[in-house]
């Protein structure tokens, strides 16, 4: 694979598809380096990612025609676009391989939702995905996807397999004060979390770092169950915690998006995000917000 480089005087360009609350936090880490070019389907947000210094571009994963002024607009790409709602595939990704460069360098963001439940087993990126929901099955034929496409032109590509994402203003309180119940211990699951300004920069560090067609665990160093985070952060904002039930109980009041989220249980090692991308976590774990605040 020819070697991407960049140039000394000029800025290479930069091409963020999808870029929401994690791409906002994103651009700081590029600006100086990048001309960041940063889509939307949302032509009222346009504005709002001129002021953070991106290149709007306005562009429907959905609609091909309107792809088309993106074909090799960058060779540096950072896919955060979520799959459709429906289906198991992500016809999303596949319209959008369809304008990607050849020997470019993408950084997708994918879910660690494509290993289906583990039954709280440890393990790292070398462990077979087993989606059990359409969700979790978008991501692999998104995955992939990417990884047919990367093969076809010589790109270099890096997944992100990224699990709860939480900040200051992205905390369970609406569920918290809503009384939402939790799982018993006996029945609870093992549940892996990372801050959105971690994130970030971990997808600035595989921009530069990743080894070519790699996967990361982008997750933090928390060992906890679901309802142990609820109660950490029902102590830090003084609320009830959430009443526990059996899961035949609760299968009865929540959700079936909620109890799916609820019936997968795993803990995810990040060695490598540390060794190969030297990321260093501003929040090892979620107790390390949850004291600043």
């Amino acid at each position: 694979m020819k070697k991407l480089k960049i140039h000394k005087f000029k800025r290479p360009r930069l091409l963020i598809v999808g870029c929401g609350d994690v791409g906002m936090r994103l651009l700081p880490l590029l600006l100086p380096t990048f001309r960041v070019f940063a889509t939307t389907s949302q032509p009222e947000r346009c504005a709002e990612l001129r002021a953070a210094g991106a290149v709007p571009l306005v562009a429907d994963l959905d609609q091909p025609a309107s792809l088309r002024r993106l074909a090799g607009l960058a060779p540096w790409v950072v896919h955060l676009a979520p799959p459709p709602a429906e289906g198991v595939l992500d016809s999303r990704t596949r319209n959008l391989t369809a304008i990607l460069p050849e020997q470019g360098r993408l950084v997708y963001v994918s879910t660690t939702g494509v290993y289906g439940d583990c039954g709280g087993a440890r393990f790292d990126e070398s462990r077979p995905v087993a989606p059990r929901n359409p969700r979790a099955l978008r991501r692999v034929d998104a995955e992939r996807t990417l990884r047919r496409w990367a093969r076809r032109s010589g790109a270099s590509l890096s997944v992100l397999r990224v699990p709860g994402i939480y900040a200051a203003e992205r905390l369970p309180l609406k569920r918290l004060q809503q009384g939402t119940p939790a799982l018993i211990e006996a029945d609870d699951v093992y549940t892996n979390h990372i801050h959105a300004d971690d994130l970030a920069r971990i997808i600035a560090r595989a921009l530069y770092r990743a080894l070519p067609n790699r996967t990361y665990h982008a997750v933090d160093d928390s060992d906890m169950k679901m309802a142990h985070y609820f109660d950490a952060v029902a102590d830090a904002f003084q609320l009830p915690r959430p009443p526990r039930l059996p899961r035949a109980q609760l299968q009865q009041v929540v959700t079936p998006a909620l109890l799916s989220f609820m019936s997968e249980s795993r803990r995810l090692r990040n060695d490598r995000i540390k060794r190969e991308l030297g990321v260093s976590l501003c929040y090892p774990t979620v107790a390390d917000l949850l004291r600043g605040m």
